[in-house]
């Protein structure tokens, strides 16, 4: 008996030891691709720039581009089967939204997983800011928001996170129409 409990004991002891090591070695290897994610995201839905400062305005990070005007933010809220991140660029002084992305979702595949489709997300490209809707046909102003067949709660919640995003640039920026 004490055998075995001896033997149980160095087998978790070593286990441990390993876990920790491997840890050790993988968390700046993992930090590292989150970092260059994160940049590569904030680049993308910045037309112009090519690199940017983190700044904190109203208690929210934001990436201001190296273009004049050109600023990111990431936001998320609660979308029909769990959260959705996405980053929004915009410039907040003329009040127009260049592109938004999403980055994280766990929406319905094949209906709500539609919303990381580039159709749905340029449906914000160049929007100017605003309180958006959401619609079942072709948009006809540029407040409305063409939701997805058969997503049409995913469509609304990127569309709320759009919309909160916004008014938290208008607020730190003092900007938008």
């Amino acid at each position: 008996m004490k055998k075995l409990i001896l033997t149980l004991t160095i087998i978790g002891l070593i286990s441990a030891l390993a876990l920790a090591y491997i840890y050790q070695i993988t968390t700046p290897i993992i930090e590292e691709h989150q970092a260059l994610a994160k940049k590569e995201a904030v680049l993308n839905v910045l037309p112009k720039s090519d690199s940017y400062t983190e700044v904190e305005k109203e208690g929210i990070i934001f990436y201001e581009g190296n273009v004049k005007g050109e600023v990111a933010m990431s936001a998320s809220g609660g979308g029909f089967q769990g959260k959705i991140e996405l980053m929004i660029g915009a410039n907040p002084f003329e009040g127009k939204i260049y592109r938004i992305t999403i980055l994280n979702h766990s929406e319905t595949p094949g209906l709500g997983a539609k919303i990381n489709d580039e159709k749905f997300e340029s449906n914000f490209t160049g929007k100017p800011f605003g309180a958006y809707w959401v619609v079942k046909q072709p948009v006809s102003n540029s407040l409305e928001v063409e939701a997805i067949s058969g997503a049409t709660i995913s469509s609304q919640k990127v569309t709320d996170i759009v919309s909160e995003a916004v008014n938290k640039m208008k607020l730190a920026y003092g900007g938008g129409a």
